[in-house]
């Protein structure tokens, strides 16, 4: 049997694949009970754990606790009285009391593709907006971490190489903001090719823009549905123009995705 891997060493792990994770922390305990002050648990989005909060019923309940943060975002904290009064179905005895804090500790991924004005612009207001950026480049210099200093992680490579970096980015927001139809199509092309499932997938652009690339890649076997689901143009419709206006506008629209999502989870 492999050994349970490191609390903290899986959280900086799920970090980096941009997986959600909830830390579920004892932050005080009262008279008899299996969990200790300080005692922690990480839930993943899949419900395994790493850690206890002290096993049984209180546990259970505070995984699903975990789950609501996970979609959410927003930490909870609960009290739970361990007797048979408050809990009858738990055989509990023992008659004390734990509260844990429960927190989300992976922000929501943006992955922009495209370190131009849109690009750089968009890094720092999604940064001020609670999102881990990953800002990808094909030219060394546009993908350059001196630069966009409020990234998280900068790579530059040839779009397949970095779409292959971050596949299958399930819990992603994938935003194409390249230099033109041709690196947009590149991008499109990688995306598919690995099988990417993102939260959401956006090209900046006209509609007239996306008509042409969808007849130009569903002429190469790309189908028609998968090609429906990018969002062009991207962003709340606000009205402005200007890169700075353009990152605003995509942001909102991811934050208001995010709870969307939440409500309907």
């Amino acid at each position: 049997m492999d050994p349970a891997p490191d609390l903290y060493e899986e959280i900086v792990r799920l970090r980096r694949l941009g997986s959600p994770a909830a830390l579920c922390t004892v932050l005080l305990s009262k008279g008899s009970t299996p969990g200790k002050d300080a005692m922690k648990m990480l839930v993943r989005a899949d419900g395994s754990t790493v850690g206890s909060v002290g096993g049984g019923c209180v546990e259970a309940d505070t995984i699903q606790m975990a789950m609501q943060v996970i979609q959410s975002g927003a930490a909870q904290t609960r009290s739970f009285r361990l007797n048979q009064k408050d809990l009858p179905e738990s055989g509990l005895i023992c008659g004390g009391q734990v509260t844990i804090l429960v927190e989300a500790v992976v922000p929501p991924v943006l992955v922009l593709f495209g370190g131009g004005h849109v690009g750089a612009a968009s890094v720092r207001v999604a940064h001020e907006a609670g999102f881990r950026v990953i800002l990808c480049d094909d030219r060394p210099e546009y993908a350059d971490p001196k630069y966009h200093i409020m990234a998280d992680d900068c790579y530059s490579g040839s779009w397949s190489e970095t779409v292959e970096r971050i596949a299958p980015a399930t819990n992603h927001y994938l935003v194409i903001a390249t230099r033109g139809h041709h690196d947009d199509a590149n991008v499109l092309r990688a995306i598919h090719a690995n099988d990417c499932k993102p939260m959401y997938l956006g090209m900046l652009g006209s509609k007239a823009k996306k008509a042409t690339l969808h007849r130009l890649l569903e002429d190469e076997g790309i189908p028609a549905e998968w090609l429906a689901k990018v969002r062009t143009p991207i962003g709340l419709p606000i009205g402005g123009k200007s890169a700075g206006e353009i990152a605003v506008s995509l942001v909102a629209e991811l934050i208001q995705l995010r709870h969307e999502s939440c409500h309907r989870a």
